[in-house]
């Protein structure tokens, strides 16, 4: 399921350990229109803003541009939720690599028991 521009900003913000109003800052926007942004109170913010919020957290401006609608020309067509993720683990330290997969290791490993038991 690819997730939605709201979900995308709030991600990209807490995954950087940002705030929502030094986020809205570094933006150029307001506090207030970020909250409503990251609601999915907003369908189709601009591409300014957009523009402005991929620079502040770091997401690549073409990916917010299609989880908007719009389209992006001459770019390969890629998967909008693995474009993101790719985006939002993009300066991960070795170490902090390292604890995702082992915490990815150890949920599926569970989830699989899960499954055995039936449950």
């Amino acid at each position: 399921m690819v997730p939605t521009l709201g979900v995308v900003l709030r991600q990209s913000r807490e995954v950087r350990g940002l705030s929502a109003v030094d986020a809205s800052r570094t933006a150029g926007i307001s506090a207030a229109y970020l909250s409503k942004l990251e609601n999915d109170a907003v369908k189709k913010p601009s591409p300014q803003i957009l523009h402005s919020l991929s620079e502040a957290l770091s997401v690549p401006y073409a990916d917010l541009m299609r989880l908007t609608g719009y389209r992006v020309p001459s770019e390969p067509v890629v998967d909008p939720a693995i474009a993101v993720a790719v985006a939002l683990f993009a300066d991960l330290t070795d170490d902090e690599r390292d604890e995702l997969i082992e915490y990815l290791a150890w949920y599926r490993a569970r989830r699989a028991k899960r499954a055995s038991r039936g449950g």
